[in-house]
C-alpha cells in the first residue's frame, strides 16, 4: 500500500513505521476485492445481476441492473501517539521507535479487524448483504434464487471443544451448503471447491488446522487434506462459530474499498506543538471501508450439542 509523504517526518522514525508497515502479515487482502473508490461513497448495483451464457438465437437479450441497491460510504480513520520533548531527548532503549512500530502494526491490521467485525456481526440487524438481509440470514432470497441460508449448525459432544471428526463434519456440510448456493438468476455461484479459507477463534485453530492435514483422522483416510486453509483470527472468541469462504471469486465475500491510502505524519521540533507545549505527535490517517460482497461465498457454522 502506498505512503504519503507529508514533508513533515523524522526521516529515522518514518523509516521504522514504513519498514514495520510493510513486514505485518495480514490478511483481508485473500478474503476482500479491493474496489478503488473515488467519492465519499459507493454505490454497487450490480452485485448478483450478471446473466448467464445464451444460445444466440434471433439476436442479444440484454438485461439491466437489479433495482437492489448497495451503498458503502467511506469512513476516515486515525492514531496519534503524543510524545514529550524531554522523553525523546532521554530516550536511551529505542523505546519511542518501538511504539512507532507498534502503531505502524496498528495500521497494518487494522482492516484485519475490521473484517473480523463483519464476520463476528454478520447476524446482527444493519449488518446487511446486497439483498437487504443480513450477511448470514436463513432468509436469503433475489429475483430467481429462491430462499437461501448460509447459517449452518454442526453437532458436537462439546461444543467449546469441538474433536477434529467433528470438525470434519462441519466443513463436509459447509462446503456440500455452498456448492447449493444460487444467484438472482437461479444459477449456480459456485464451480468448483477451489480457494477455500476456513476462519476460525484461535481456541480452534489446531483443531481445524489438522483437520485438514492429517491424512489419516480416527483411523480413517482423511478425505479433506487440503480441502481449505486455515486462518487463526485473534477477534473471534467464540469457539463455537466458525465460518468458510470462497475467495477465488471476481467478487469474494468482503469487499475492501479503498479511498486513500494510509498517510503517517509528524509534528516535531518546528510545530506550533513542539514549540510551545514541547509535545510531538506521529500519527497515521486513512480513509477506506470494508464491507460485504457476495454472501454466497460465506458460511457461518455454529457447533451445538446434539439433539
Amino acid at each position: 500500500m502506498a505512503i504519503i509523504n507529508t514533508g513533515l517526518l523524522s526521516k529515522g522514525l518514518r523509516s521504522e513505521f514504513l519498514n514495520r508497515f510493510d513486514a505485518t502479515s495480514t490478511f483481508y487482502q485473500d478474503l476482500s476485492t479491493r474496489i478503488t473508490s473515488n467519492s465519499d461513497s459507493e454505490t454497487y448495483r450490480w452485485l448478483g445481476s450478471l446473466p448467464r451464457m445464451r444460445e444466440w438465437g434471433t439476436g442479444r437479450l440484454a438485461r439491466g441492473l437489479r433495482t437492489e441497491s448497495y451503498s458503502v460510504e467511506n469512513l476516515k480513520y486515525e492514531s496519534t501517539l503524543e510524545v514529550d520533548r524531554d522523553e525523546i531527548a532521554d530516550d536511551k532503549t529505542g523505546q519511542i521507535r518501538i511504539r512507532i512500530a507498534e502503531l505502524a502494526q496498528r495500521a497494518a491490521t487494522h482492516k484485519d479487524y475490521l473484517l473480523a467485525q463483519l464476520l463476528i456481526n454478520g447476524e446482527t440487524t444493519g449488518f446487511n448483504s446486497y439483498d437487504g438481509t443480513t450477511f448470514f440470514s436463513s432468509t436469503h432470497q433475489s429475483g430467481s434464487s429462491g430462499t437461501q441460508d448460509n447459517r449452518l449448525g454442526a453437532d458436537a459432544v462439546d461444543p467449546d471443544n469441538p474433536t477434529v471428526d467433528e470438525f470434519k463434519a462441519a466443513l463436509k456440510q459447509a462446503i456440500t451448503s455452498m456448492h447449493d448456493f444460487n444467484d438472482d438468476q437461479g444459477e449456480l455461484m459456485v464451480f468448483g471447491a477451489t480457494n477455500l479459507v476456513a476462519v476460525v477463534p484461535a481456541a480452534l485453530y489446531l483443531t481445524a488446522l489438522e483437520a485438514v492435514n492429517a491424512t489419516v483422522v480416527d483411523s480413517t483416510a482423511n478425505v479433506l487434506v487440503g480441502a481449505a486453509r486455515i486462518i487463526a483470527v485473534p477477534w473471534l472468541t467464540d469457539i463455537r462459530r466458525w465460518y468458510l469462504l470462497k475467495t477465488d471469486g471476481v467478487i469474494r465475500p468482503f469487499i475492501f474499498q479503498d479511498r486513500e491510502p494510509i498517510e503517517f505524519t509528524s509534528l516535531t521540533e518546528n510545530s506550533e506543538e513542539g514549540f510551545r507545549r514541547e509535545k510531538y505527535l506521529y500519527g497515521v490517517r486513512a480513509r477506506y471501508r470494508m464491507a460485504y460482497g457476495y454472501w454466497q461465498f460465506a458460511t457461518r457454522t455454529l457447533f451445538a450439542v446434539p439433539s
